[in-house]
């Protein structure tokens, strides 16, 4: 069964902004921002943001272990590519 997320309204995060933030540093735990009927944002403690931003790092490193140990590689000149291409697309 899926987890059930903490959800609060954009107008009621308004009115009660310091009890969400208080929220979240308690229980560590996101809370769906929604507004006109659907998810707009997801808020964070700033302990959760960082902590699940290393774990992407991690992640990443492992992956390129693995694909190291199994010979797979790629030339730095397309991955710079890659990275320039990511980091100029703008929303």
């Amino acid at each position: 069964m899926p987890e059930k997320r903490r959800t609060i309204a954009l107008a009621d995060l308004g009115r009660n902004t310091a009890g969400v933030v208080d929220e979240l540093r308690r229980t560590d735990e996101p809370v769906i921002i929604i507004d006109d009927g659907g998810p707009a944002a997801v808020m964070l403690s700033v302990e959760a943001f960082e902590r699940d931003a290393r774990e992407r790092q991690l992640l990443l490193l492992v992956r390129g272990e693995e694909e190291i140990a199994a010979g797979v590689g790629h030339e730095i000149d397309d991955v710079m590519a890659d990275a320039d291409a990511l980091l100029d697309t703008t929303p």
